[in-house]
């Protein structure tokens, strides 16, 4: 009797992996690639959002930095701190 009640519990703890692992995990770490590979994709004249609700448009990439303006007024920041689109942001408006 014992022996059946644990191996239960075992195929129990593994399902529950298995759907913690396909519900939360892995689409995170498909968001994460893809917002990576946006930001490698940046080139001056896109429009972006900052992590902090600034829209504006890149002038100029550096290496770890992105220079933007917005509103008439340029500001520096960390590539990070990019968060999507501007276009992305127009369209989920719509």
């Amino acid at each position: 009797m014992g022996a059946g009640s644990s191996m239960s519990s075992l195929i129990m703890i593994v399902a529950m992996i298995a759907i913690f692992y396909l519900f939360m995990i892995r689409p995170q770490a498909k968001k994460q690639k893809e917002l990576k590979k946006f930001r490698e994709a940046m080139k001056p004249g896109d429009k972006v959002v900052t992590i902090g609700g600034i829209h504006g448009k890149i002038l100029e990439i550096a290496e770890s930095t992105v220079l933007i303006s917005s509103e008439g007024t340029k500001i520096r920041l960390e590539k990070s701190a990019i968060s999507q689109s501007g276009e992305d942001q127009l369209s989920a408006v719509k």
